[in-house]
């Protein structure tokens, strides 16, 4: 597989699809502890006619590097990777932090991105006091299981427990300091104010049962889009895992 050096990370990356006369490429960027392989789905589907492009961000997955203190320094790192490949313009596709990485982008760099899709992803995470209390509070447990409560809590009710419990090792498994370092990054996270700002037209996906980043949130933000639609699934914070086909086929429709 591909990789890229950037700012002391080795990222890795995936490019596949055709080039010519196929439209602007797809970029998938995924979610906090999750790697690139949450797309497969997506991947399979659209690299059969659209140029398809993923990493693992830096210190998840097959890539390596320390945390970073933002979402914009992850959204340099994304940029970088695309700089790289000599992509321009770019429809961008993210979840949860990935879609704070995309909404990023989306602002400092609005000429590149022809088109936006959030994923399970807002504007704002800790959106109240008692929320950023309680998230800092969190991080005083123990770190296996400040990450296992906060991926079990990621899938809608009756999601196959097995499956959340490998979702939940592959996470623990990765290196602590970035985990904290990057979930500190989410909590700092606020562009709540700006959206109005982005004249992209953008898709936002979200999971009904989302209780990590609730949809009510995301409808806050979607009020002051000037330009989105909104898709609502029977899902919980996990969309990609948890209903990829039905993901796809919105990704399709708007794409």
């Amino acid at each position: 597989m591909p990789q890229f050096e950037v700012d002391g990370a080795t990222l890795t990356y995936d490019d596949e699809g055709p080039r010519d006369d196929a439209g602007v490429p797809l970029v998938f960027v995924h979610g906090w502890t999750a790697n690139r392989h949450r797309w497969d789905h997506q991947l399979t589907h659209f690299a059969q006619r659209r140029r398809v492009i993923r990493l693992d961000l830096r210190g998840h997955g097959e890539s390596s590097g320390a945390g970073v203190p933002t979402v914009a320094a992850l959204a340099e790192d994304v940029l970088a990777l695309l700089d790289h490949l000599k992509v321009d313009r770019f429809v961008v596709v993210g979840h949860s932090m990935g879609g704070m990485i995309a909404q990023t982008i989306a602002l400092s760099h609005p000429e590149r991105v022809e088109r936006m899709v959030l994923v399970n992803s807002i504007g704002r995470m800790a959106f109240s006091r008692g929320r950023g209390l309680l998230m800092a509070v969190s991080t005083l447990v123990p770190f296996k299981l400040f990450v296992a409560t906060n991926i079990q809590r990621a899938f809608a009710p009756g999601y196959p427990r097995e499956e959340i419990r490998a979702y939940v090792r592959a996470s623990a498994s990765l290196p602590q300091e970035v985990v904290m370092t990057l979930y500190g990054a989410m909590r700092a996270f606020d562009v709540l104010d700006r959206v109005g700002e982005i004249r992209t037209p953008t898709l936002l996906v979200h999971g009904y049962h989302d209780i990590q980043l609730p949809v009510s949130q995301m409808l806050r933000m979607a009020k002051d889009y000037p330009d989105a639609v909104i898709r609502i699934l029977d899902a919980g914070h996990e969309l990609p895992v948890e209903k990829p086909a039905e993901l796809t086929e919105a990704l399709d429709r708007f794409i």
